[in-house]
């Protein structure tokens, strides 16, 4: 009876060893090695690029009598995309394509003298640029497969693809007030430069940028005071 039920045991064994066998040969077909490959794009690898949006607002006076801007209201808003090759650990260079809407809120008093010397409600003149900047950025430290903490070392370019001087007269006895826009102003320059310094950390980064270039273009370079050329602010990468 022993012998039986021993034979028995025997012949079962390799029946309930086929499916443990089958389980392990899907495992085994796994190829984990896909998960582990190196990558040649992501914010810390050869190549890394993203969407980013900034505001930068307008600081110093004019160089001379003749405008006072509203500070707080005048500055640049920014939408653009960012491309960068990492050289080594700590270098990368970098270039920017971006859309940039620039706004001169001008304040009205005795004073003023840009575009005219009347005075109105609100007026301000918008520059829409489409621009270019090329960086050299330095990060330090070790941080994986993330941007870290960096500082960007700038030089801009662009050009002014359409200008407009906007005015709101105040209201007479003989007709409401009247809103008037002029567009495509030859008295402004076309192809603004300059330079700059960003410092960042992640996603957030600090920008000043001086612009070289002139703000009037022909005779109105020597009739009107210079515009403030510094602008500070804030960048928000998108990635």
């Amino acid at each position: 009876m022993r012998k039986w039920l021993l034979l028995s045991g025997l012949a079962i064994l390799p029946l309930l060893g086929a499916p443990m066998a089958q389980a392990q040969r899907v495992l085994l077909q796994a190829d984990v090695a896909q998960d582990t490959l190196p990558t040649s794009s992501g914010p810390n690898r050869t190549y890394f690029s993203h969407l980013y949006l900034g505001y930068a607002a307008a600081v110093g006076r004019a160089s001379g009598p003749g405008v006072d801007l509203q500070f707080g209201r005048s500055g640049e808003l920014q939408v653009g995309w960012r491309n960068k090759l990492r050289l080594h650990q700590a270098l990368a260079l970098g270039l920017d394509l971006r859309y940039a809407r620039l706004g001169y809120y001008l304040k009205q008093n005795d004073q003023k003298t840009v575009p005219t010397a009347t005075r109105y409600e609100r007026e301000h003149i918008t520059l829409s640029q489409l621009q270019g900047e090329a960086f050299v950025r330095l990060s330090a430290g070790r941080r994986g497969n993330a941007i870290g903490r960096y500082v960007d070392l700038l030089g801009w370019g662009g050009w002014v693809m359409g200008s407009s001087h906007y005015y709101l007269e105040a209201a007479t006895a003989t007709a409401k007030k009247r809103q008037v826009t002029e567009r495509g102003l030859r008295y402004v320059q076309r192809w603004p430069y300059g330079v700059g310094l960003r410092l960042g950390s992640g996603r957030y980064a600090v920008t000043g940028r001086y612009r070289l270039s002139s703000t009037f273009a022909g005779a109105a370079q020597s009739r009107y005071p210079e515009l403030p050329r510094w602008t500070v602010g804030l960048e928000l990468g998108w990635f």
